[in-house]
């Protein structure tokens, strides 16, 4: 049987979550298998820079952190299903990638 293999990345999780229950919601309809969404580990991205514009002063620090959350469902799919997943609205700042697996 042919699985869809959907991977998610975003900063915001809200986005993640919310087309992660419309896939849901589409897996139920159609009835068709449905694994995840499997949480992937959250990759932290940190910079560290200097407030002080000249570097003379005092030295106190930034910290600046972007995390990117990532999902990934393992959908068995027929074709009303694929339609129905790529209806799918896709907010901005969210990555999503199908691709077809055995």
């Amino acid at each position: 049987m042919q699985k869809a293999r959907i991977k998610l990345a975003s900063t915001d999780i809200n986005k993640i979550n919310k087309v992660c229950s419309d896939i849901k919601d589409i897996s139920t309809k159609t009835g068709v298998e449905l694994r995840g969404p499997i949480p992937l580990p959250t990759k932290k991205l940190k910079i560290t820079t200097r407030k002080s514009p000249c570097g003379e002063g005092k030295a106190s620090w930034e910290r600046y952190e972007m995390r990117i959350h990532k999902r990934l469902i393992d959908l068995g799919i027929d074709e009303r299903a694929l339609r129905l997943v790529m209806r799918v609205p896709i907010p901005e700042g969210l990555n999503i990638e199908i691709e077809m697996i055995e």
